[in-house]
């Protein structure tokens, strides 16, 4: 069957070369046509975990409490004092066309919400006419003064220097897009877990396609309305300092990084590779015909991805870079061995010489592929949905660029005239054999410094932490950033926290042992029992049993405040609303404790101003259920997410003896804890499954246990190298930094191959290890420094972009190849000359002088 193929391949490929290239061009202008249909993804999906059902439940939450996405708009006036008069009018002026943008269901500003204490009001006076602001007459020192102090808005709507204040731009709850996602993640799941039948798996296709039209078409309008905003500020810059923050804002600019990292790295890879090619070859065609196969791999690719709706995110926008280089690399090798024997062989003709080089390179270039594709299909571990799509996009671009290299070089030459002018200009050998003779004459400096780095990385790599903050994923220059620094620092925090609590079963006490503060005083509960009015239905005005209303009650309210209390001392948390808001404020207009009686009255004669600010978003009836929001301090660097969740659910287990089905916690800071946490299990799974796959296929190539052990040890070491590198520098494991090891080894690995595939066979020829040595560093030492050198510069080019992980993939993937190369050349060849695992040459002939033959790339 080999053999079939064999003969398939020359037959078309060196008798036919038109007809492949033609075949190849059409599919080409295939690919091409569906470009237009090519999309990015920035979307929550994007940066999430697989089936998290914690994102389900944070959609369930988001529905039930109407909490939709929503921008913030920080405002700080130029020309004078916030709450001077010119200063309101412009705030109104924006907050008024704000309101006009189609998708925002209303704009809270401090024109708007009701005042309590300017002046302070009754309890019974609540239900009268609210004051605000924007009332003629208020005393604006007294609003600013409860906008500061006060529970409910102290860091929440006001600076604490009483000049910046923010205006929350509500934005319409996509009901539609979390009942399809929903569906989805449900028969996922049934999938994964029980199978599905033949009904619900083509259901779930549908759901599936329907939900990402709809996601599509709400992502478009999403971008729109951000980018009117936008407009709509840059109107105001000259009166007030102005910042856009929120979900939909960094979405809509993360898609702008990525288009733009698409254009900046396509292009500087492009030419870098020109460049490259010229430096190297100093020939037109060995620029072109590299390039031409650079080109075609990556639009035949990018039309597939197009064609099946595959999008790219944050994670794979560097696909284009990585596949370029990859290509690169295979067709230099490819050119490099042609080269020789066009020097060594100058009277043979283009189908010879083309033949050879494919045979030659046919086994090495195979399993080099074939150990990047075992490290790319092994992201598919790490649970987290770009991470998944990056490791396939990888493999199936590897694939293409092995399959096109193999097809495109030779046919092209096959088409071209033969030259063998400018083929020995090149001395670059003469910089390897450094290489070569350092490991011969330093064999205990090389392995000392192996041994150290071992260690160093070790060391290193046990620091290693995957806490990060998300505002460090963006360049200080960039409007996410100022907007979150100014968020963070002086309006109460960034990122969402929810803590829902469901009513007991039974009634919870403080642990044994402890007097609980809040419990309901014998004065109370014979109030209650006296009340002619409550022994039956005390919220009967509202139309709900007192069980309903569970968490408006005294002892649902205390316990809500003692975990608020809580909250609120917590160093790494601003803002935090809920039920004990209003029941603080209650209290202190009343003057002392209110009874269950009192509370189910005060509530019943709320005015609609007051419940769409302390109760409705912290209170379901029909669920017996309350919530807490917080935001916690995204700049705070003694943020631990993982740490923080953990301290809140001990502290309502331990001290306030919530039994744990009856506290969940929810919000953005939880799913990106999911993660964030995942990272460190995956990328284990991760490095393991690349080291088996790896040696494995070492076993397969070189039947050699020894062999492979050898092979797989300098690549190891620059995994571990870079990994050790991020812990030693403090730099966290992310979305884009858990790909990178095992990148690492698998293209690290390539040079290991190509190193011990020439090795094996100048071996055979006198059986000398050391001349072999030599002439190996000579030949394909060459081309393992071009590519390396091509694949270093190329990720450096990364360093360019504004998304900070993209920057680190960028420097520390190049570190990583520089460690791979430097170990390929010295520490590799320096273990086959103390192991010696190669068996005797049968018939070992004259050696080789050193450089005799060998031709420059």
């Amino acid at each position: 069957m080999l053999s079939a193929f064999k003969t398939c391949y020359e037959n078309l490929v060196i008798r036919r070369p038109r007809t492949v290239l033609l075949i190849v061009a059409l599919l080409t202008l295939a690919a091409a046509l569906g470009l237009p249909r090519f999309k990015l993804d920035a979307s929550a999906d994007s940066l999430t975990l697989e089936a998290d059902r914690s994102l389900d439940y944070f959609r369930e939450i988001s529905e039930r409490y109407a909490s939709g996405d929503f921008l913030v708009v920080t405002y700080r006036y130029r020309n004078g004092d916030l709450f001077d008069d010119a200063s309101l009018d412009t705030l109104r002026r924006l907050r008024d066309t704000l309101a006009q943008v189609e998708g925002v269901t209303s704009v809270q500003s401090i024109l708007d919400v009701p005042l309590l204490y300017s002046p302070k009001l009754s309890i019974t006076d609540i239900s009268d006419e609210i004051r605000t602001l924007s009332t003629p007459g208020t005393d604006k020192n007294l609003a600013r003064q409860e906008f500061l102090s006060s529970p409910i808005y102290r860091e929440l709507i006001l600076s604490p220097d009483g000049q910046t204040t923010a205006l929350l731009v509500n934005l319409q709850l996509d009901s539609r897009g979390i009942e399809l996602v929903r569906e989805r993640d449900a028969l996922r799941r049934k999938r994964n877990s029980e199978g599905l039948s033949d009904a619900e798996a083509a259901h779930l296709e549908e759901v599936s396609q329907v939900y990402l039209q709809h996601r599509t078409a709400q992502e478009h309008r999403s971008r729109a309305r951000v980018e009117q905003v936008r407009e709509i500020l840059a109107g105001y810059k000259g009166e007030a300092e102005l910042f856009l923050g929120g979900v939909s804002m960094i979405t809509a600019d993360m898609i702008s990084f990525i288009q733009s990292d698409l254009v900046v790295f396509g292009a500087g890879i492009l030419l870098f590779i020109i460049a490259t090619l010229l430096i190297i070859f100093r020939q037109v065609r060995w620029v072109l015909l590299p390039l031409a196969t650079c080109v075609t791999t990556a639009v035949m690719m990018l039309g597939l991805l197009s064609w099946m709706d595959w999008r790219l995110t944050v994670i794979s926008a560097n696909f284009v870079a990585l596949l370029l280089i990859i290509t690169l690399a295979i067709t230099i090798h490819l050119a490099v061995r042609y080269r020789e024997y066009i020097a060594q062989n100058p009277d043979w003709n283009r189908e010879q010489l083309a033949l050879a080089a494919v045979r030659f390179m046919a086994k090495p270039c195979l399993y080099t592929a074939l150990t990047t594709i075992v490290a790319f299909v092994s992201l598919v571990v790490s649970g987290i949905r770009p991470v998944i799509d990056f490791g396939w996009m990888m493999t199936m671009g590897v694939t293409l660029a092995l399959v096109l290299s193999f097809l495109m070089i030779p046919a092209l030459l096959m088409i071209l005239p033969k030259r063998t002018g400018g083929v020995s200009l090149d001395n670059s050998h003469a910089f390897t054999l450094l290489f070569s003779r350092f490991a011969e004459r330093r064999r205990g400096v090389v392995l000392g410094v192996s041994l150290l780095a071992a260690v160093a990385s070790a060391v290193g790599i046990s620091q290693l932490k995957v806490e990060n903050r998300f505002i460090d994923y963006f360049d200080d220059s960039t409007e996410i950033y100022q907007g979150m620094l100014v968020i963070d620092r002086r309006l109460g925090g960034t990122v969402t926290l929810d803590i829902i609590l469901d009513k007991p079963a039974e009634e919870e006490t403080a642990p044994e042992g402890e007097e609980d503060p809040f419990a309901v005083t014998g004065e109370e509960e014979a109030f209650a029992e006296e009340d002619p009015f409550g022994s039956e239905d005390p919220f009967g005005a509202a139309g709900e049993s007192a069980e309903q209303s569970y968490w408006f009650t005294v002892a649902g309210l205390a316990k809500i405040e003692r975990l608020h209390d809580f909250l609120e001392q917590q160093p790494e948390i601003g803002k935090v609303q809920s039920l004990a808001t209003l029941y603080k404020v209650a209290r202190d207009l009343n003057g002392g404790p209110l009874n269950d009686f009192e509370l189910a009255v005060a509530r019943t004669s709320l005015p609609a101003e007051i419940r769409d600010v302390l109760v409705d978003p912290y209170l379901s009836v029909e669920h017996n259920q309350a919530r807490i929001t917080l935001r916690a301090m995204e700049t705070d660097p003694n943020l631990r997410r993982d740490e923080l969740i953990q301290r809140i659910y001990d502290y309502a287990h331990d001290e306030m003896g919530i039994a744990p089905e009856n506290i969940h916690q929810t919000g953005l800071l939880v799913l990106y804890n999911n993660m964030l946490q995942s990272l460190f299990k995956s990328q284990i799974l991760t490095l393991g499954a690349v080291f088996v796959g790896i040696l494995l296929m070492f076993l397969v190539l070189f039947r050699s246990f020894s062999l492979a052990l050898i092979a797989l040890i300098p690549n190891m070491l620059a995994a571990c190298v870079v990994l050790g590198g991020m812990g030693l520098a403090g730099i966290p494991l992310d979305m884009m930094t858990i790909t990178i090891a095992a990148i690492t080894v698998g293209i690290g690995v390539d040079h290991a191959i190509h190193y011990l595939y020439r090795f094996r066979d100048e071996f055979a020829k006198d059986g000398d290890y050391l001349a072999t040595m030599h002439r190996s560093h000579a030949t394909i030492g060459r081309a393992m420094f071009y590519t390396a050198i091509t694949i270093i510069a190329g990720f450096s080019i990364l360093a360019l972009s504004k998304f900070v992980p993209s920057i680190y993939f960028g420097l520390l993937t190049a570190l990583a190849m520089t460690a791979a190369l430097l170990g390929s050349l010295t520490l590799l060849p320096l273990l086959l000359l103390l192991f010696k695992p190669l068996p005797a040459p049968e018939a070992p002939g004259k050696p080789l002088p050193v450089g005799e033959g060998l031709v420059s790339s």
